[in-house]
């Protein structure tokens, strides 16, 4: 008899070593919720790469864009909570998203398991090179000539929110025209299709060096040591409190077993850790930094309040 409870308590722990050593035993999807080409997209292949080395399981990318990254938060949302979908979340799905729309199909804020913060990385206020500004003080002052005057581009949420609260804080109003794609909206800019865009440095900096676009100002508080000749927007226009960062996250469906979230967690942080992405993603600002889960929960928290502020201040009319 102690024979056969020994032997069951054996098989027992096995089986449960079995289980938790399950995951992942299969590829793992990543959606990225913007389009192929972007800032989310290029950060999300290279840390879904590295991830696949820690976990030993391929994590595919899918890309899945649209309304400001909502339909591929979306889906992620009403997955499984098994650890095999995940989110490259940014601060439009996960932080701004409830305060630009009037109803979302998942809840913002209880929809997502935090896994682990990737970055963040400041945006370019950039013009077509036939606008007839060189700097950001003249880009103003021709808005001011006549309201709506000023086309411009946006794709996701940091670049509709940074060109409305730099029209809010200046006085002006810009004609928004809205993109599918950051990669779609440069194409626009360059042609002139529309005068100005406001976006992240994956998208921008290749085009301001190579002269295409006249960059005029960085949104962070600080020059940007990829390109240091760029004021911020408070030194080009006299102003204090101009800031607007672009971050990227990780997140599972609610629900996702603790076990599960810390092994993505730490597949994350290595990731984030690698020098090889360190030294590709330091060319466009982004500056990696890695933690819990828990301290992803405590900065979104904190990001939510910020981005309401700003659309609120920029008098961003939810749609």
């Amino acid at each position: 008899m102690k024979c056969k409870s020994i032997l069951f308590l054996a098989l027992a722990s096995l089986s449960f070593t079995a289980f938790g050593q399950a995951f992942p035993n299969k590829p793992i999807k990543a959606i990225v919720p913007f389009a192929a080409g972007s800032a989310t997209d290029q950060i999300g292949r290279a840390f879904a790469a590295k991830m696949t080395e820690t976990l030993g399981q391929t994590v595919v990318v899918e890309n899945k864009p649209g309304v400001n990254g909502m339909l591929g938060a979306d889906a992620v949302a009403k997955s499984a909570p098994d650890g095999y979908t995940i989110l490259i979340g940014t601060n439009s799905t996960n932080a701004a998203l409830k305060s630009l729309m009037k109803t979302l199909p998942y809840n913002q804020d209880t929809a997502f398991t935090p896994v682990g913060y990737i970055g963040s990385v400041p945006l370019i206020v950039a013009v077509n090179n036939d606008v007839p500004a060189k700097n950001l003080r003249e880009l103003v002052a021709l808005g001011k000539t006549k309201a709506g005057h000023i086309t411009s581009a946006s794709a996701s949420t940091s670049q509709l929110v940074s060109s409305e609260m730099l029209a809010s804080m200046t006085g002006i109003s810009f004609t928004s025209v809205p993109y599918k794609s950051g990669p779609a909206a440069m194409t626009d800019l360059i042609g002139g299709q529309v005068m100005m865009f406001t976006a992240d440095f994956a998208v921008m900096l290749p085009q301001v060096k190579g002269g295409k676009i006249r960059g005029l100002a960085v949104t962070s508080t600080k020059r940007s040591p990829a390109i240091p000749e760029l004021p911020t927007v408070n030194e080009a226009l006299g102003l204090k409190d101009y800031e607007l960062i672009a971050y990227f996250a990780v997140f599972a469906p609610a629900g996702t077993p603790p076990d599960i979230v810390a092994k993505l967690n730490q597949a994350v942080n290595a990731a984030a850790q690698s020098k090889d992405i360190q030294e590709k993603f330091s060319a466009i600002g982004f500056a990696v930094e890695p933690g819990t889960p828990e301290a992803l929960a405590q900065r979104n928290a904190m990001e939510t309040v910020k981005w309401a502020k700003a659309i609120r201040d920029a008098k961003i009319e939810p749609q």
